[in-house]
């Protein structure tokens, strides 16, 4: 054996005995986690069912459109069904597996009865992102085009997901949209109807963020804990409010930092490009950076009404 041989087996050797080690890292003898990979293939399989015709290599005609889409959901509840039976497996590790698999089918039976509500949400969501931005040109702009939506669609998806309980799959999906398109948003958020996010990059919604109908958030954007409370351990205290509430009607400017569980911002209001705030604001203000002070200015009903 050569030298280099001899050397490049000796590397090989130790690189074995450090993935058997590092528990940290490795995933040896443990059930299947979810494939990244595969769950990226049922985000884009769920795209041609929420906007037909938009995406996938088929023209799509009403002679062609209940056969086509019936195919893509067959698929798509059977490769989910098992992504989300991995996931179940790796968290209950011990258990039946038998039982494992029924709730794996019952959770995407479930997330089926939803879809068409899903469906409604988006819709509502393309409508807003017609209504909120001039330079729109239509539909298929939005659908095809807009960052925003890409995130909003995976943001939707997964939190049907999250909130029966699947876990890792949701975070996967959105991380996924986050790489993609530079929008942070937490699967387990709460996010109101007719939504919109205009230019999108850097903003990010934590998971205890609650955000009500008819919001317009800009690029930048931050709805982030104020701080990371710790128990007697010194542990993370997990599921507790730390991210802000944002209420009806309002509109989030550029760079805007807004954190803390009890932070409200009240209906009808507007927040200023680059305003940091960490405490609630009444219902129909405007709150705007004058040098290094905020300025909170009151704000007609009417003037919100034609906003």
């Amino acid at each position: 054996m050569t030298r280099e041989k001899s050397r490049t087996r000796a590397a090989m050797d130790a690189i074995i005995r450090g993935a058997e080690s590092r528990k940290e890292l490795a995933n040896v003898g443990d059930a299947l986690r979810p494939q990244k990979k595969e769950i990226i293939d049922i985000l884009r399989l769920l795209q041609e069912v929420v906007y037909p015709g938009y995406f996938g290599d088929i023209a799509l005609y009403r002679e062609n459109l209940k056969d086509h889409l019936g195919d893509v959901l067959f698929r798509i509840h059977q490769r989910l069904t098992v992504e989300v039976e991995k996931a179940l497996g790796r968290a209950q590790s011990g258990g039946d597996a038998g039982a494992v698999g029924a709730r794996a089918r019952e959770i995407t039976t479930s997330f089926f009865e939803e879809l068409p509500t899903i469906a409604d949400l988006l819709a509502e969501d393309v409508k807003a992102a017609w209504d909120g931005d001039p330079a729109a040109t239509g539909p298929d702009e939005i659908i095809l085009a807009y960052p925003g939506l890409k995130a909003v669609f995976t943001y939707r998806i997964a939190h049907a997901l999250a909130v029966r309980g699947v876990p890792l799959i949701p975070r996967i999906m959105t991380e996924f949209a986050h790489n993609e398109t530079g929008i942070d948003i937490h699967p387990l958020a709460k996010i109101g109807r007719h939504f919109f996010i205009d230019h999108g990059t850097g903003l990010v919604i934590g998971e205890t963020a609650e955000i009500g109908d008819r919001v317009k958030l800009y690029q930048g954007v931050t709805l982030g804990a104020l701080s990371f409370p710790k128990n007697e351990r010194g542990e993370l205290v997990r599921g507790v409010k730390r991210h802000p509430t944002v209420e009806d009607g309002v509109v989030i400017y550029a760079g805007a930092t807004i954190l803390g569980g009890d932070t409200v911002v009240g209906r009808g209001s507007v927040i200023g490009g680059s305003v940091w705030l960490t405490s609630s604001v009444p219902p129909f203000t405007r709150v705007t950076l004058a040098g290094d002070q905020l300025r909170f200015e009151a704000r007609s009903i009417t003037t919100v009404a034609g906003t």
